[in-house]
């Protein structure tokens, strides 16, 4: 867990990045995440299947709870969207964009992958991005112009011209096509399933160089825009544009961009 305070996180932080929109963001997405570590560390939560199979715990209703009741106290006109409550219409032209849990999965189970995932959209464009990871003790935070920043520090992508092997991550392979994996072996790619945000985090701390969800949604993809393009990367929908709506995505470094749009089409099954 995270022992710093929000002052120590972003200590080191560039002057654009210490706006109230990413100060707030930070300190939310901090207290989600630590309620939901609280309950992953005492495994004193319910779980229930949704109507989609997926899993949610009281943990997940908890945190988006928090920072929903965070939002409507500071920012009152913003809309929010989240995996948990659905939407709720606002009156200015700003979104956050929030997953109390991304990779419920995980957390159900005791694997300390898991993550709290908040976002702010104003307009069409993606502004802010948190990645909060409370069981590993990693905040990945970017705001556009102003870089990536894990726990303080600023980071970026994978070059990848030292590199003998390049790894490609993913939360799992039951839902690809049989045709994503095919290509994704014959361009050589390791392939590893460090899934859910930690993967997407893996890519903008240059720690693997492609990501690829074929199956995901807004809510676990916005927050993941930002901080990867701010960290020098790129990321696709399936559309082959930036969007982080189109039912999957991929994220990686930039001399992987081709394969990577490419295994990403050929693994979704929409």
């Amino acid at each position: 867990m995270l022992t710093a305070t929000d002052a120590d996180l972003t200590a080191g932080l560039s002057t654009h990045m210490l706006s109230s929109d990413v100060a707030f963001a930070v300190a939310t997405a901090r207290r989600a995440g630590d309620l939901t570590l609280e309950a992953f560390r005492s495994r004193s939560f319910a779980t229930r299947t949704k109507t989609d199979g997926s899993p949610v715990t009281e943990a997940d209703t908890a945190a988006e709870g928090l920072i929903r009741t965070e939002i409507g106290a500071t920012y009152p006109s913003d809309a929010i969207v989240g995996e948990e409550e659905g939407s709720t219409e606002g009156s200015s032209d700003r979104c956050w964009i929030l997953d109390p849990i991304d990779g419920t999965r995980a957390f159900a189970r005791g694997v300390p992958t898991f993550a709290t995932l908040l976002a702010l959209q104003v307009g069409d464009a993606l502004s802010v991005g948190v990645i909060y990871l409370p069981a590993l003790g990693e905040l990945l935070v970017a705001a556009v112009g102003g870089g990536t920043w894990l726990n303080g520090a600023p980071c970026t992508v994978a070059s990848g011209d030292h590199l003998t092997e390049y790894v490609a991550s993913t939360s799992g392979f039951d839902y690809w096509m049989p045709e994503g994996i095919a290509l994704l072996r014959s361009r050589g790619l390791a392939m590893r399933t460090w899934g859910d945000a930690w993967g997407h985090a893996l890519v903008a701390s240059g720690r693997v160089d492609m990501m690829i969800d074929p199956i995901a949604w807004e809510w676990d993809l916005a927050a993941p825009a930002v901080i990867t393009r701010e960290a020098g990367g790129v990321f696709y929908g399936l559309d082959g544009t930036g969007s982080h709506t189109t039912g999957g995505a991929v994220s990686a470094t930039p001399h992987l961009a081709q394969d990577a749009l490419d295994v990403l089409q050929a693994a979704a099954p929409i």
